[in-house]
C-alpha cells in the first residue's frame, strides 16, 4: 500500500526531546560477541583477530558498535564505556585490520585534481543502484536502499564534523559552511537527518535511529565505519576530506536519479524532498570542498595529497561493494538486507 503523503511540505518542528539510543544488536561472530559483552559490562577474553575477514560482518559490526559510543551510544550501556581502555585497545586492533585491508586493496595516488575531475565525468556505461532504481527498480528495493542508508543519513554530517578541529584557516571555515547547510542552516526542520527521517516515515519505514542495524550487511557498515575511522583520527584528517569530497561530488546526479525513481514509483512529497534537496545543495558543496577546503589544505600541507586521493578511492571502493551486493540480490529477486527480509517497521 502506498504511504499517505505528508499533509504539509514543511512540517512544524516539534519540541526538543532527548535523543534516543538504539538497542544493542545481535552478535555476528566471536569478535562482535566480545565487544557486546564488554558493552554490557561482562568481562570477556579479548578475541584474536587472526583470520577474521576485515570486510566481514563480525569485524565490521564490532567496529561499528565501538564507534557508536561516540555518537548516541546504546540503551543500557554506560556512557563511560566511550573511553574504556580495554574497548579502545580492541578497537585499535579492528581499525588496523580494516585500514590495512583498504591500503592493500585500494591503489595509491597523488594527483588530487585528476581524481576530482574523474568523479565529475559519468561514463556512458556507468550503472549503479540509483540507475537501477530510476529505470526499473521496484518500491521494495527503494525501501531497502533507504533503510540501509539510514545508518549514515540519520547521523548525516556527524562523522565529518569530527574533522573540523583538525583543520585550520580557510579550510576549516569552508568546511563549517558546508556543515551549516547539512544541519539545516539554522532551521532544525531542514536538517538533512530530519528530512531523511521524514522520508523513511512516508515510505513506511521506521525512522528510529539504528532501527536497521541488524538488517545491515557488512558492506553498509564498512561505509559508515570508514567515515568514523577517519574522523576520529587526526592522522587521517585528509583522508576524511577526500571521503567527504567523494560524497559531495557524486551526490547530485545520483540524487536526481532517486528523485525521478520516487516520482515514477508514486512516492509522496516527504519522500522526494530529501533527495531533491541534495541535487542542489551538493552541487554547491562540491565547489566549496574543491576550491575552499581542498585547495587551501594542499597549499598549506602539500604532502596530504596522497591521503585525499586515498579517501576518494576508498569511498568509491566501499560504495561499489554495497552497490554490487544490492544489484546482485535484486537481479535474483532477493532481498539485499542481511537475513533476506523485506524492509519495514521493526
Amino acid at each position: 500500500m502506498r504511504p499517505t503523503p505528508s499533509p504539509s511540505p514543511t512540517p512544524p518542528v516539534p519540541a526538543a526531546t532527548p535523543p534516543t539510543a538504539p538497542a544493542l544488536p545481535e552478535p555476528r561472530g566471536p569478535v562482535s560477541e566480545a565487544v557486546l559483552s564488554a558493552l554490557r559490562g561482562v568481562p570477556a577474553e579479548p578475541p584474536g583477530l587472526d583470520g577474521v575477514e576485515p570486510y566481514g560482518d563480525d569485524l565490521q559490526l564490532a567496529l561499528y558498535c565501538c564507534y557508536e559510543l561516540h555518537y548516541r551510544g546504546f540503551e543500557e550501556v554506560d556512557d563511560a564505556r566511550e573511553w574504556d581502555p580495554a574497548l579502545l585497545s580492541l578497537r585499535a586492533g579492528l581499525e588496523r585490520a580494516f585500514l590495512g585491508a583498504l591500503r592493500d586493496d585500494v591503489p595509491a595516488g597523488t594527483d588530487v585534481g585528476a581524481e576530482l575531475d574523474g568523479l565529475l565525468v559519468e561514463h556512458v556505461d556507468s550503472f549503479g543502484v540509483s540507475h537501477h532504481l530510476r529505470r526499473d527498480g521496484e518500491q521494495w528495493q527503494l525501501r531497502e536502499y533507504v533503510a540501509l542508508r539510514s545508518l549514515y543519513h540519520l547521523k548525516e554530517a556527524d562523522p565529518q564534523t569530527f574533522v573540523i578541529p583538525r583543520l585550520d584557516g580557510p579550510a576549516k571555515a569552508a568546511l563549517v559552511t558546508v556543515q551549516h547547510d547539512e544541519y539545516g542552516a539554522g532551521d532544525p526542520g531542514r536538517a538533512h537527518a530530519r528530512l531523511f527521517a521524514e522520508m523513511m516515515s512516508e515510505l513506511g519505514l521506521s525512522a528510529a535511529y539504528g532501527a536497521y542495524l541488524d538488517s545491515a550487511p557488512a558492506e553498509m557498515l564498512a561505509e559508515v565505519n570508514f567515515m568514523s575511522l577517519c574522523g576520529l583520527h587526526r592522522a587521517l584528517r585528509a583522508v576524511l576530506v577526500g571521503q567527504f569530497a567523494f560524497v559531495e561530488l557524486t551526490s547530485s546526479p545520483g540524487s536526481d536519479r532517486l528523485v525521478k525513481a520516487m516520482r515514477r514509483l508514486g512516492c509522496g512529497p516527504a519522500a522526494v524532498r530529501f533527495y531533491a534537496e541534495h541535487v542542489e545543495a551538493d552541487a554547491v558543496h562540491e565547489q566549496l570542498l574543491r576550491r575552499e577546503v581542498i585547495a587551501p589544505l594542499l597549499d598549506a600541507e602539500p604532502g596530504l595529497a596522497s591521503d585525499i586521493v586515498f579517501g576518494l578511492r576508498c569511498s568509491a571502493f566501499l560504495a561499489d561493494r554495497l552497490g554490487d551486493r544490492l544489484l546482485h540480490h535484486w537481479a535474483r529477486g532477493e532481498s539485499g538486507l542481511r537475513g533476506g527480509t523485506e524492509a519495514g517497521t521493526p
